[in-house]
């Protein structure tokens, strides 16, 4: 360009006309002006509008939905969470005193999940049987478990509406149990499914809030729980009826709660 403009210059101030007397000089000097001129269109600026820019998409959800830690306020001590961990603890001392652990007529006395005794009319065996357990391990298993979800389950949607998801999750799990089986079974783990099918959901549903870090728990949680149920299928003491409808149901009731993290409690 510049070897272009230093040879224009040279022209200007060293006017030889008798360059262009001939008819072939002549045909060559619209040439080099044509050049001048599209060399100084070249050096204008070009003004620069919206329409030519590259929308940012991203940029627009960000400014929508700002980004959220999700580990960011989590407290190590959910409330609910520990409190159904006393109640778990409380439930089982209770059946060590009581003996409900001897034999199965004692634990279905106890109030465990059995079909025949809810055919009966006696429908609290759908909630009694998600506080109840059968051996220390069941209940320590339970208790760590719902320890990590129920933190992430309350730190997303408040502890009362935890306790909806739970509860909901528990009878869901009892009713998909007892209508695909009728042998008696006990334990949180339905509910616990739930609760973990709860985060699931609310990790899915509003991933344009987080970072791409947060966005793995629930991916994990997914694995996690394909492989428990997959697992349980292999066990003939593993009542995986309950896990499933506590999974579904957990995660439908999670369709209609609105999370705190979101949308904070009033």
């Amino acid at each position: 360009m510049q070897i272009l403009g230093m040879s224009i210059l040279i022209q200007k101030d060293n006017p030889d006309t008798s360059k262009f007397d001939s008819p072939e000089s002549a045909n060559h000097a619209p040439k080099w002006e044509s050049r001048q001129d599209d060399e100084k269109k070249s050096l204008e600026p070009i003004l620069i509008t919206e329409d030519m820019l590259v929308k940012d998409n991203d940029g627009d959800e960000e400014k929508e939905h700002p980004k959220i830690d999700f580990e960011k306020g989590m407290s190590y001590f959910p409330k609910l969470t520990l409190l159904l961990i006393i109640v778990n603890t409380l439930v089982y001392i209770w059946e060590i005193q009581t003996g409900a652990l001897l034999n199965q007529a004692s634990i279905i006395n106890a109030g465990a999940l059995y079909r025949e005794g809810v055919l009966n009319g006696e429908i609290w065996r759908l909630g009694t049987a998600i506080f109840l357990h059968d051996g220390f391990d069941h209940l320590f298993g339970n208790c760590i478990v719902l320890y990590i979800l129920g933190m992430a389950c309350e730190h997303a949607f408040h502890p009362k509406r935890t306790a909806v998801i739970y509860l909901v999750s528990g009878l869901s799990g009892s009713l998909l149990s007892m209508t695909l089986q009728s042998t008696p079974s006990v334990g949180a783990s339905g509910a616990i499914f739930g609760v973990m099918g709860s985060v699931i959901v609310f990790m899915y549903k509003y991933q344009n809030h987080f970072f791409i870090r947060n966005k793995r728990i629930g991916f994990i949680l997914v694995i996690w729980a394909l492989y428990t149920i997959a697992g349980g299928f292999t066990d003939p003491y593993v009542d995986n009826f309950a896990h499933i409808g506590g999974l579904i149901g957990g995660a439908l009731v999670t369709l209609y709660l609105p999370p705190s993290l979101i949308v904070p409690v009033k």
